[in-house]
């Protein structure tokens, strides 16, 4: 995987078809773009996120259109919601030509640092002591 652009507007990375990619019926495999759009999607995150935070998948949807057998995929996101404890991006996946493979849309969750001394979990009516 290649990155081709990364601003907090958009990422955009290429990866080259591999035999290794592929599945048995030399198409490359929905495990790989889904990897490739998470990957994206997450560094479309990162550089979006406050200083110290974090981020994590929290759901991921993929709707696959066409298949790919050799050349070079690329993955773009772009956002649909940044907030405070979540963002949610598209990332369209094409082959050289442009021709849509898949749209993945993803909510990363946003980590934030805790403070200094807070619990790592919260403390509850279950959790609390006597």
């Amino acid at each position: 995987m290649r990155f081709v652009d990364a601003t907090t507007d958009r990422v955009v990375a290429e990866l080259a078809i591999r035999d290794d990619l592929k599945t048995i019926g030399g198409r490359l495999h929905g495990g790989t773009i889904m990897a490739l759009a998470d990957t994206v999607a997450a560094t479309a995150t990162f550089l979006n996120l406050p200083p110290g935070a974090g981020t994590t998948t929290l759901e991921s949807k993929t709707n696959f259109f066409a298949g790919a057998s050799e050349g070079t995929v690329r993955a773009t996101s772009t956002p649909l919601h940044r907030g405070r404890t979540t963002m949610v991006w598209e990332t369209r996946v094409t082959d050289a030509a442009g021709r849509l493979l898949a749209l993945v849309i993803q909510t990363q969750m946003v980590l934030l640092p805790r403070a200094p001394g807070s619990p790592s979990v919260p403390r509850t009516s279950a959790t609390a002591s006597p």
